[in-house]
């Protein structure tokens, strides 16, 4: 397996560079994970008895990019990315498959939803917060969130690439 380099947070950075950094760090690994599979490989189960495949994994990053940079920090009432009502209620959080879904264009919607997340977050400071859970939620808190959420995923993407063809590392 061949991947696009990822790139390194610097170790000397403001507090903003080093979230950004580590957020595109992580984000870059899950892509890195995907990287040289078929449709079909992206949508294999391979850890058993979990349903859990790289392609819903991808989905899900795009659903969790809308919530919290789009629905939570600014307020922006917009639908789950992948359909179903948005919500606790009748959604999968993007990682249940549709027939008819294809991997690039679940990319394309993840890396959408990236780009309106830098859009938003250059416009604010992590100090900047927005209402939530009856309090108020820093950026600052939800750039942690992010990296724990991607890293978190990051090491599923490990262990389902693993499965699909042997390959390790990034």
């Amino acid at each position: 397996m061949t991947h696009t380099a990822r790139p390194m947070p610097p170790l000397d950075a403001d507090e903003r560079t080093g979230l950004e950094s580590w957020l595109d760090f992580y984000r870059a690994t899950v892509a890195a994970k995907c990287e040289g599979l078929t449709d079909e490989q992206v949508r294999l189960a391979s850890v058993p008895p979990s349903s859990l495949t790289l392609m819903g994994l991808v989905q899900h990053l795009a659903e969790v990019e809308r919530n919290w940079f789009r629905r939570v920090l600014t307020g922006e009432d917009v639908p789950p990315v992948h359909g179903g009502p948005a919500g606790p209620e009748g959604h999968d959080g993007g990682f249940e498959l549709s027939g008819g879904a294809t991997f690039a264009g679940a990319c394309a919607a993840w890396q959408e939803e990236i780009a309106v997340s830098r859009a938003v977050c250059a416009e604010r400071s992590p100090e900047d917060s927005a209402p939530f859970m009856g309090g108020e939620v820093k950026l600052r808190w939800i750039y942690h969130h992010m990296i724990g959420e991607y890293a978190r995923h990051s090491g599923h993407a490990d262990l389902l690439r693993e499965r699909i063809d042997g390959s390790t590392g990034v």
